[in-house]
């Protein structure tokens, strides 16, 4: 029997976003412009925000990352993306959940974050 904490067999490790609703893409750029203060590059282009989920009513969800379980600033990011989501008109509340599964690696960075660390 499935222990039904495990992900199904052939289940992404990463639930996918709420791309369709209209508030995706201001609530997108409001994760841009939070930063890992140890890397000059915002945590959505680092890949470190895994899903945003958008409900009918507004409300967001995210499911983001740190770069390393020791990060400095664990306990602080994520109220940094809840104060960031929670300015985008029209959202009505923000719930930030921190997990390490799947872990962070480089290959979730984006082109651009791999031009401006000089990956590219």
């Amino acid at each position: 029997m499935r222990d039904e904490t495990e992900p199904m067999e052939g289940a992404p490790l990463i639930a996918p976003s709420t791309t369709d609703h209209p508030l995706h893409e201001p609530v997108v750029e409001a994760c841009r412009s939070v930063f890992d203060p140890e890397i000059p590059v915002n945590i959505y282009d680092l890949g470190l925000v895994y899903t945003i989920r958008i409900g009918a009513e507004n409300d967001v969800s995210v499911v983001m990352t740190l770069t390393a379980p020791g990060c400095p600033v664990a306990g602080e990011m994520p109220g940094w993306v809840a104060d960031a989501v929670s300015s985008v008109p029209g959202v009505k509340t923000v719930d930030v959940d921190l997990t390490w599964e799947p872990p962070w690696g480089m290959e979730m960075m984006s082109d651009e974050a791999r031009l401006e660390l000089g990956f590219m």
